[in-house]
């Protein structure tokens, strides 16, 4: 495997990066780049169908691990995004604003949803195996 491929555990139906932490809530951080970026895994993103809205904080809200961050409007459902960290909002995903189709489309790529200056303890996330199973429950 090279360096720009990663691993994914796999459920019937989506894919579960490996290098990704991710919450009981459905949300994934990818903590190797400072700040840390976060989306919904590709399971949430089937879960709630087409996207259609989605409501970003502004940057420089304080988050804490738990809160309500964001809101997801599909055809089937309003959902809240759950901060799996606690910090600072840096940035926003201005083209899941623009165009919520690519959180369904690439949920682990360009389907970021904002990125978090986080706090320094260490959230308790989940590994892609422990995700999964979460997912069948």
């Amino acid at each position: 495997m090279t360096n720009n491929e990663s691993e994914t555990v796999g459920a019937p139906n989506f894919d579960v990066p490996d290098y990704l932490s991710y919450s009981e809530d459905h949300a994934w951080v990818d903590s190797s780049v400072d700040p840390v970026v976060v989306g919904i895994t590709a399971y949430a993103a089937d879960e709630l169908g087409d996207l259609v809205f989605v409501d970003l904080p502004k940057v420089g809200t304080r988050v804490e691990a738990g809160d309500e961050i964001a809101e997801l409007e599909s055809a089937k459902a309003v959902e809240p995004l759950i901060s799996p960290v606690s910090g600072v909002v840096a940035y926003t995903n201005n083209d899941v604003a623009q165009d919520p189709s690519v959180i369904n489309s690439d949920p682990y790529g360009e389907g970021w949803i904002l990125k978090v200056t986080p706090d320094d303890d260490e959230p308790e996330l989940l590994d892609a195996e422990e995700y999964v199973k979460v997912t069948k429950q």
